[in-house]
């Protein structure tokens, strides 16, 4: 799987995942679970981050098992971590224009709320 996302292909609403399931005894966990930053980074984005702690935090011993120079590693870290502070920018936006809404008299408290939750 590249990437989940939260966002519909549709709409453009925010999707979550609603149901866990356990593949060995079955047991069901249902509820609002919001897909977690880190699963909507592309797989190559996520495999590099998981090298990096399996290397201990050392950008010198990721470009060494990948094989390229410190400075390539260091420019791929800095676009994850771009990636990471602008999908939390969003998140800081979208909470934002709820607050606005409420103050605005769009939209009531509880009609906020949900929204928040959803984010």
């Amino acid at each position: 799987m590249e990437r989940l996302t939260n966002i519909c292909p549709c709409c453009q609403s925010t999707m979550e995942i609603e149901k866990l399931r356990c593949t060995a005894c079955d047991v069901t966990i249902e509820g609002h679970i919001p897909i977690p930053r880190m699963a909507r980074l592309a797989a190559a984005d996520r495999e590099f981050i998981e090298l990096f702690v399996r290397s201990s935090g050392s950008l010198k011993a990721v470009a060494d098992k990948l094989g390229v120079s410190y400075p390539t590693v260091r420019s791929r870290l800095n676009r994850v971590i771009g990636a990471l502070e602008s999908a939390e920018k969003d998140e800081r936006d979208a909470r934002s224009k709820i607050l606005d809404q409420i103050e605005q008299g769009n939209i009531s408290v509880d009609e906020a709320i949900q929204l928040l939750r959803e984010l």
